[in-house]
């Protein structure tokens, strides 16, 4: 779905800004806005007191910021904050959380209000799609999470993931706009290594993110081990088969020291067994892949079971011998922050995760 409100100063570049300046504009101006808005991440350009005063007055009258600001915010147990952050375009809501771990943080940002792929274990998958998020939005995620937390992502150990709402090759434009300005130097600052994007796996669009000058790691969804399988659980397949996803893949034109990422959420009964995961090392033995491996998140409404610790471990020790592959641990299971548990839960959805 299309974004049809009007544009905000989150998303635009430097040659966005100095056209809205117009003709005459002092190139050094716009550079002057775009450094504030992502270098020094001001929530109000009168924060900038080097821009002149009447600059700043015609800059709120003709467009607004575009900052999100905070509708839900749940704190977990193991220090992940889930936030539920408003859309100013239209009073919409999106996801993103902020999972610290000893001296890095992780935020996983959104690319969707909602989803529509509709793969079976997730719970944002029962949203459905409201709407693609416009490059601001996106970008607007990182730096409220920034923000709140006092985060330099030059200083920081700090990695950004789009796994969180949406499919984000299916907003392509919108993703490479948003990782243009989140891995300009000189926008909010961080290393494209340290960027990474997950898609159910969109055959066509995979060439064109990996076409792009600037863009993001890859992951790729994978979760079943042969085709019919994988229809099951996720239906996308129908349309984009696993051998045309798996030829993608190897097509993938990686820069030096980067891996493609897979991810296989593991269910109970369903994809876990030896052989499935001898089928997974078959299936990635021969490319340059890492393996992140995910204990179903259950949640109200999913079919199906999280395996036990056991199965996960064999299941690892298997593709092991292949590729290096790691147990992804849940964070914020008590406030439905985990993957493929965002759906915009309130206080009063949330129950008691054994």
């Amino acid at each position: 779905m299309a974004l049809r409100t009007q544009p905000t100063l989150l998303g635009l570049d430097v040659a966005d800004l100095l056209d809205l300046l117009g003709p005459g504009a002092r190139p050094f101006r716009a550079r002057q806005i775009y450094e504030a808005l992502y270098k020094h991440n001001v929530a109000d350009l009168d924060e900038t007191t080097t821009l002149p005063k009447d600059l700043r007055d015609r800059l709120r009258a003709e467009m607004p910021h575009g900052r999100l600001t905070v509708d839900q915010r749940f704190n977990s147990v193991d220090g992940t904050v889930r936030y539920l952050l408003k859309l100013p375009a239209d009073g919409r809501t999106v996801e993103s959380v902020l999972m610290p771990q000893d001296d890095r943080h992780t935020i996983c940002i959104s690319s969707q209000v909602g989803c529509p792929v509709d793969c079976k274990f997730c719970l944002t998958a029962q949203m459905g799609l409201e709407r693609s998020l416009s490059a601001g939005e996106i970008v607007g995620q990182v730096l409220h999470v920034c923000r709140e937390h006092n985060l330099d992502p030059r200083a920081s150990h700090c990695n950004i993931v789009m796994m969180g709402m949406g499919e984000p090759l299916l907003n392509l434009p919108n993703v490479l706009k948003a990782t243009r300005i989140l891995c300009d130097d000189n926008g909010v600052g961080f290393s494209q290594r340290r960027v990474t994007v997950s898609t159910s796996g969109i055959v066509p669009k995979i060439a064109e993110l990996g076409a792009a000058e600037v863009r993001p790691n890859l992951a790729i969804s994978l979760n079943a081990s042969h085709e019919e399988q994988r229809v099951e659980l996720m239906p996308i397949t129908k349309k984009y088969h696993l051998a045309d996803l798996m030829a993608a893949c190897k097509a993938y034109p990686l820069r030096p020291r980067e891996f493609l990422f897979f991810e296989y959420v593991m269910l109970r009964g369903v994809n876990d067994t030896d052989a499935d995961a001898r089928r997974v090392v078959a299936l990635l033995g021969n490319m340059k892949a890492k393996l992140n491996i995910i204990a179903l998140n259950p949640g109200p409404g999913i079919p199906f079971q999280t395996p036990d610790p056991e199965r996960v471990d064999s299941f690892q020790k298997i593709i092991m011998r292949s590729l290096p592959c790691y147990v992804r641990r849940p964070r914020g299971l008590d406030i439905y922050a985990a993957c493929g548990q965002l759906k915009k839960m309130q206080p009063a959805d949330l129950i008691t995760i054994q």
